[in-house]
């Protein structure tokens, strides 16, 4: 599986490098700013891109954008995002387009390397990876009374929250300790009160959700 990383601190980017090739993935590139991403984008067609958010030159949002590009250019590019701290609405820009496996984890999680392995793999298959910070900071600024999300149960709260980081009902079923029944009757309850249609796939649903919850709709 071809990475393309991007990532402007050396220390980091060399560790994250060494990190995935003892995982077995062929690093096509490793750089350090927008302009060399863009080209490595373009150049090497890799399977995932490892993207921090803020590259130079301009350390803002070059780094995101450069990823977001590549997407138009080539529809449902795998793109992990990194990013230093919670920012909803990177997380909204990555989301908008709603195709190809995409994620959003905060540096620290690159530290639990079975836990970034797990995200860059479910990723690359087309699958969603997201943060739970970030899905907490969601959920929060969709809790009052007037929201639909006020009228989740706190178990399938609990779901939604798992559902959105990714996880499949086995995985739910697994991590809450019932039955993958419960699960998908959970899961059918929360799609109902939130109004969206009931879906198979698992990528599809946690971007629909988090969709819902991040336009607070």
């Amino acid at each position: 599986m071809r990475v393309v990383l991007a990532e402007d601190l050396f220390l980091l980017r060399d560790g994250l490098v060494r990190l995935l090739e003892a995982h077995d993935f062929e690093i096509a590139a490793a750089v350090e700013s927008g302009p060399e991403l863009a080209r490595a984008l373009a150049e090497l067609e890799p399977d995932v891109a490892v993207v921090d958010v803020r590259l130079p030159p301009t350390h803002t949002d070059e780094g995101l954008q450069c990823a977001l590009h590549a997407r138009r250019e080539r529809p449902g590019l795998p793109v992990l995002v990194l990013s230093q701290h919670v920012e909803q609405l990177y997380a909204r820009e990555l989301l908008a387009d709603g195709s190809g496996g995409v994620g959003y984890l905060l540096k620290d999680r690159v530290f639990d390397a079975e836990q970034f392995v797990d995200a860059v793999r479910r990723v690359a298959a087309g699958g969603t990876a997201m943060d739970p910070q970030v899905i907490q900071q969601l959920l929060a600024r969709q809790s009052g009374d007037d929201r639909p999300l006020a009228r989740l149960t706190p178990r399938e709260r609990e779901v939604l929250e798992l559902m959105a980081q990714g996880r499949s009902n086995t995985a739910i079923a697994a991590r809450l300790v019932v039955t993958e029944r419960a699960i998908a009757k959970h899961t059918a309850n929360i799609f109902a009160k939130l109004g969206l249609e009931v879906s198979d796939d698992d990528n599809r649903r946690v971007l629909a959700v988090l969709a819902y919850l991040d336009h607070g709709r």
